[in-house]
């Protein structure tokens, strides 16, 4: 119920379309009442039987009533009875056969306009509350550290954030409508009846109890599936997810027998739970109604009794109750299918409010240090990290130090701890222990936006959005000059193909920039960094990946970027190796060797010599 208490909070923002959406509710309930009222005047005007007022009741039923309402109810609803029959029956019988017929008339009209006001301002307010949510959780997930999406599949992410949110959709109009209109309904049509005999409306209601009791059980039962279901409905997203960015590969290797045998099992297993959690949903409603069924027979058994043998109760007064009794079963169905998808909605909920909750262990100190400008050196000081759920050291007591301007070259063996390093500085990962330092000021205390805004990044796997080539290397900043947007395409070496294009710079590249080339992205990646002009550079092998052509281009516009820049590159090409001020040779997490490429070399022994010897020889 937490869950559910949690997901209402979100309606504050709306409390205005909220209150009309409840007024409108309460409108609605009361007049759907007072509707069914009216029959009793209609029939005893068509059953030609004298119209009675206030007074003129039973002795047996006053005293009976009497007995059981206080004192100020009976008078209000004598004074405003006498008050009705004095007005209908104050002509003929055809007289007040048209006022009856026009006073229902005209409580169906503002009966069926409230209904829609608050259908619409109900619809305002669910459609909000599911908005809200989805930006709630879209805006945390980039709060979130990368190690989260380390262990977290995509698929099961985007299911969260669209059928999770659209299943809670329903639970909304449950708590704003149906938990107004039904229960108001229930009170009116009971305290209806109770003012035409509180005897039947005793026994009609003696049966509600055992039939909550199995509702709420069948509800149970659904939270625990409608979870189960939503899980699986994450396996099938995250199924589609990655066969569609892997076509190439499944074509490659033909296993399209293979992928639809997955996705085919996956489905069947979410076709059998939905047809168990469709049993248990589709018994609640029968189940209520039979229950309800059961009390109308034993109630027009009892009740046809007081006309017939006993006549402490009109015909018309009975058939106005039998009308209100049975018009209490729809309410009371709605209610029952109510908790049913209070359940699965809770259920949604807390997959969602599960990555609201998940605390992000990169975020600002207070008051975070606002740096605007790199001005010396950055210091790695007995830096170590592993990831939080695993114990196996992947950078061991990591201590060097570079000064602006400076190339650092990073090699080693894949595996080593290359990329881990260089993710260290824009904290995408804080260390375990140990600091980094910019300008002798703890990355962890300056300002994570103004930290990440002073780099540039450019990795082997390039991702472009599916805009135009222009939007994307002026990635997050509005109304930018097209000749700086051009100035940084043709020092990327991009600027020639793009005008090549059907339509240059806004030609839009497609999901990923698929539409063009490996090289080509790389270097509009380059742009798009190059546009940024960060004093620090990272480049984690943003070559390897190349054709030769392409390659040559690229590094061209990486040498280029280099210029003037702090520079952290995880080398691929010689060139890089032989120009940078330092290398650093990093095995198994730890520093083995640093120095310049002369200096490595003349080490026949070290890890330097044999890396330069297996993988740049050839490039002599």
């Amino acid at each position: 119920m937490n869950t559910y208490l949690r997901i209402l909070t979100y309606a504050k923002p709306y409390w205005k379309h909220l209150s009309i959406s409840v007024i409108c509710t309460i409108i609605y309930a009361l007049l759907n009442a007072a509707s069914i009222y009216l029959t009793i005047p209609l029939l005893d005007t068509l059953f030609q039987e004298s119209s009675r007022t206030s007074t003129q009741v039973t002795s047996q039923t006053v005293e009976v009533t009497k007995s059981v309402m206080p004192k100020w109810v009976l008078e209000i609803r004598d004074s405003v009875s006498y008050s009705f029959n004095s007005y209908v029956f104050s002509g003929s019988k055809t007289d007040a056969l048209v006022k009856i017929c026009i006073i229902i008339l005209l409580a169906f009209l503002i009966k069926n306009i409230a209904g829609y006001m608050q259908a619409y301002f109900l619809s305002y307010v669910e459609q909000g509350i599911m908005k809200d949510m989805r930006n709630a959780a879209y805006i945390h997930l980039h709060k979130l550290p990368m190690s989260y999406f380390k262990n977290e599949r995509v698929g099961n992410l985007i299911s969260r954030i669209t059928n999770d949110v659209n299943v809670i959709q329903s639970s909304v109009s449950a708590a704003f409508l149906n938990l107004v209109r039904e229960p108001l309904t229930i009170v009116v049509l009971i305290g209806m009846a109770i003012g035409i005999s509180w005897r039947l409306t005793l026994l009609a209601v003696l049966i509600l109890p055992f039939t909550m009791l199995i509702i709420s059980w069948i509800g149970l039962l659904l939270r625990k599936q409608s979870s189960v279901i939503q899980s699986k409905m994450a396996d099938i997203t995250s199924i589609l997810q990655e066969t569609i960015s892997g076509v190439k590969i499944v074509k490659a290797f033909g296993k399209e027998d293979y992928e639809n045998k997955k996705f085919l099992t996956e489905t069947k297993s979410f076709f059998r739970l939905m047809l168990k959690i469709s049993r248990l949903r589709n018994a609640s409603p029968p189940i209520t109604e039979f229950l309800s069924m059961v009390v109308g027979v034993v109630i027009i058994y009892y009740g046809g009794r007081l006309v017939l043998e006993d006549h402490t109760l009109k015909a018309a007064e009975f058939l106005g109750f039998l009308f209100a009794i049975f018009q209490l079963m729809p309410p009371i169905k709605e209610l029952s299918s109510v908790v049913n998808r209070i359940q699965e909605s809770a259920a949604a909920g807390d997959r969602v409010f599960e990555i609201i909750d998940t605390k992000p262990n990169i975020f600002d100190i207070e008051n975070p240090k606002i740096v605007s400008e790199f001005k010396n050196d950055i210091c790695f000081k007995n830096v170590s990290f592993h990831y939080d759920d695993s114990n196996e050291i992947i950078l061991n007591d990591i201590s060097f130090k570079v000064n602006r301007g400076e190339i650092i070259a990073l090699v080693g063996p894949s595996g080593g701890g290359k990329t881990t390093l260089v993710d260290l500085i824009p904290r995408f990962h804080d260390p375990s222990s140990g600091e980094i330092l910019l300008d002798g000021i703890n990355i962890k205390d300056i300002k994570i936006e103004r930290l990440r805004s002073m780099m540039g990044i450019v990795t082997q796997e390039t991702f472009l959005f599916n805009e135009s080539i222009k939007r994307n290397i002026a990635y997050g900043l509005e109304n930018y000059p097209d000749e700086k947007i051009i100035e940084a395409a043709k020092t990327a070496n991009a600027h020639n193909f793009i005008c090549e294009m059907p339509n240059g710079y806004e030609t839009i590249i497609g999901e990923r920039g698929l539409k063009i080339s490996g090289g080509q992205r790389q270097r509009l990646s380059i742009a798009r960094a190059l546009l940024k002009n960060p004093p620090i550079m990272i480049f984690d092998e943003a070559t390897s990946a190349l054709d030769n052509e392409s390659e040559l281009l690229v590094q061209e516009a990486i040498d280029r970027m280099m210029v003037n820049r702090t520079t952290f590159v995880i080398a691929h090409r010689l060139s890089t190796i032989r120009n940078a001020n330092r290398i650093i040779v990093i095995e198994g997490g730890k520093i083995v060797q640093m120095g310049k490429h002369e200096e490595l070399i003349k080490d026949i022994n070290g890890l330097y010599n044999k890396f330069y010897e297996m993988q740049f020889r050839e490039q002599k």
